[in-house]
């Protein structure tokens, strides 16, 4: 992590947050898939980084009660064009209502040394984007520095001071430190605490120095260097699950951790207001098993309250009241768990938080805290269901989790044990493609997919929340990432239905899939965008893994019928091709029919990889298995025109 914290998206814009916004809150509680999300910003150890941190200090003084006050000075330099735009704006995120930040210096240093203050009118105050507009959520505060005539081999000098009256959670202090793959000069993380206060250390790359006790107090310190780092590989999951980390605590454990969250979560008088159980009462009458019941509270809470994406841990770590949540019909994570247990209370149904990370990581830390790769979400564990759910992630069916929760710790909240989300979950996708070629070479074609298990509800809840003009122009869009140019119109099956297989047709055509003269190579497609094939890339986005990489398994079943036109003849038709492997098993077999001049191709794909993060060991078990079977989804059904000159 650099001096000015991790980096995250808000729309189009990249937003540099400092350490201790990310020591205390994490990675927001969204539904996404983000294992490869780093990759564009991590550099190759051939090339220059954009970027340097040259000097990076931090220093927390902690109060018994929690209060903090930090030192924050840090120097970065240029080193490339990228390098400029990554380092000349920059933010300090602080939370109004009980921080207060004072800049100290904020310059930019010429190459030459020449130095160039910021101006006044360069620092503003603007609100977190991520508040989404909802009251509730107003007290996230960027400070935005804009740095004048940075060019590349300039310097940026940012140094502030921020003081916290207030402790986000009484009496602890907690704080993660990530690398963000920028190479570190020197930095060093201090931290000050009352000597009766233990500090609980997890440091993997970070170099402790000896304590220092002196005047009640104890002073831990920290020093961390690192050249140029290699490249992300695509698709690989989180740095910190194999890279360098350092979270400190004074929790001691993950039992207490729990605690502390639980006390004041459970202080909600209005958990009974009658508009909940009123609520509740209506949305199960006539059901009698509970897991109906839960399914129809998770579908309502999905759909109708909205999902502010704040990260766990960035405010206070108490929900808001859950009358209040239900009237405003908005909330983040643990909004969401708070009200949907409250329904599920009223309904006579047992539930509690469970605190994990929603992100590329499939551990945590071995000392308790929230962070970027520590504990940043919290989802519903239904004891008696033997079920978790994420209500904030609306387009997951109830009894499914979002990939982004799966097969990671959790630390469930009530019994404040360490267990762990299912590690696999049911996908199964089933395709056909009849493409009929006429006599002028136009290829008219019906396409249907259906998806089976987690992934249809995705795929439904895409098309509900979808005009159809958008609905349009994502069948054009998988058309032509398969690579033809034609038309595309889509059907789907009722999107208002909320659980269950989903079915999506196109029908369409392409001109000139085979030429009426010379020869013609014709894909042996058996899906358009998203089958097998994109799978199959995806896992091969790399010759060769040397990190630890997201592998979501699953089962494809995919057909092709092509009937060819008079006019050519075919010359070439692939072969079988079969693959018997531990982790996956391919199946391909083709038939041409001369009599109705038919092509047909059947394909299966079966991948078990039995966990989300396979190991470099792995990918190189299976990868000529995969390239074998990428060189099957390849294959072209070669025809010549009969006109054509022999």
């Amino acid at each position: 992590m650099t001096s000015d914290g991790g980096r995250f998206m808000l729309g189009n814009i990249v937003v540099t947050l400092t350490h201790t916004s990310i020591a205390l809150i994490g990675l927001a509680c969204i539904a996404l898939s983000l294992c490869a999300a780093a990759a564009d910003i991590v550099t190759s150890t051939d090339e220059p980084a954009p970027s340097t941190i040259e000097r990076d200090v931090h220093l927390f003084v902690i109060q018994k009660d929690g209060s903090i006050e930090e030192h924050d000075d840090t120097l970065m330099r240029a080193d490339t064009a990228s390098g400029v735009d990554a380092i000349a704006q920059r933010y300090v995120w602080f939370n109004k209502d009980i921080e207060q930040v004072q800049l100290l210096a904020a310059e930019t240093i010429d190459p030459d040394g020449t130095a160039h203050a910021v101006r006044p009118e360069a620092i503003r105050d603007v609100q977190e984007p991520r508040s989404a507009g909802a009251p509730s959520f107003e007290d996230g505060v960027l400070r935005t520095v804009i740095f004048p005539g940075v060019q590349t081999g300039s310097r940026v000098h940012l140094a502030f001071r921020k003081t916290r009256a207030k402790a986000l959670q009484a009496g602890t202090f907690g704080y993660l430190v990530e690398p963000s793959l920028e190479p570190v000069d020197e930095q060093r993380l201090i931290f000050d605490l009352p000597a009766d206060v233990p500090l609980y250390v997890d440091a993997r790359g970070y170099v402790a120095l000896p304590p220092v006790s002196a005047n009640g107090r104890t002073r831990y310190e920290f020093d961390y260097r690192h050249g140029p780092y290699a490249r992300l590989e695509a698709g690989a999951v989180g740095y910190a699950n194999w890279g360098d980390r350092l979270m400190v605590s004074t929790v001691p454990d993950f039992a207490s951790f729990a605690a502390r969250y639980r006390g004041p979560a459970d202080n909600d008088a209005t958990r009974e207001d009658p508009g909940i159980v009123r609520l509740a009462q209506q949305l199960t009458a006539g059901l009698t098993d509970p897991r109906d019941k839960a399914r129809a509270l998770y579908d309502w809470m999905r759909l109708n309250i909205r999902y502010v994406a704040l990260f766990l841990g960035e405010t206070a770590a108490i929900p808001h009241k859950a009358a209040d949540i239900l009237r405003n019909r908005y909330g983040d994570c643990k909004d969401h768990v708070a009200l949907y247990g409250a329904l599920l209370a009223a309904a006579g149904i047992r539930s509690e938080p469970a605190l994990l990370n929603l992100g590329p990581y499939y551990t945590l830390p071995d000392v308790p805290g929230y962070g970027a790769s520590a504990i940043n979400h919290v989802i519903v564990w239904i004891p008696e269901l033997a079920q978790f759910a994420d209500t904030s992630a609306g387009g997951t069916e109830f009894g499914y989790l979002p990939s982004g929760v799966m097969d990671r710790p959790v630390l469930l909240v009530d019994a404040g044990v360490l267990a762990r989300t299912p590690a696999t979950q049911r996908r199964e996708r089933n395709a056909r493609v009849q493409i009929d070629i006429d006599e002028s070479g136009t290829a008219h074609y019906a396409y249907r997919v259906e998806d089976i298990g987690y992934t249809a509800e995705l795929e439904r809840n895409t098309f509900r929340r979808a005009t159809r003009q958008h609905a349009q122009q994502l069948a054009a869009g998988r058309l032509l990432q398969t690579g033809l140019h034609g038309t595309a119109q889509l059907q789907t099956d009722d999107v208002a239905v909320t659980g269950g297989p989903f079915a999506t047709s196109m029908q369409g055509s392409v001109p000139h899939l085979i030429w009426p003269d010379g020869t013609t190579a014709v894909p042996a497609l058996t899906s358009l965008a998203g089958g097998m094939g994109s799978q199959v890339e995806a896992w091969l986005a790399e010759p060769v893994r040397t990190q630890p990489w997201a592998c979501i398994g699953g089962e494809f079943d995919e057909t092709l019928e092509l009937s060819l036109p008079r006019f050519v003849r075919e010359t070439d038709l692939p072969t079988d091709s079969t693959v018997e492997d531990p982790l996956l098993t391919f199946a391909s077999h083709y038939v041409f029919d001369p009599a109705t001049r038919t092509l047909q191709v059947n394909r299966h794909l079966r991948a078990a990889f039995g966990h989300q993060m396979c190991t470099a060991n792995e990918f190189i078990a299976i990868r000529d298995d995969l390239v074998r079977i990428e060189r099957d989804l390849d294959a072209e059904v070669v025809v010549r025109a009969a006109s054509a000159k022999q």
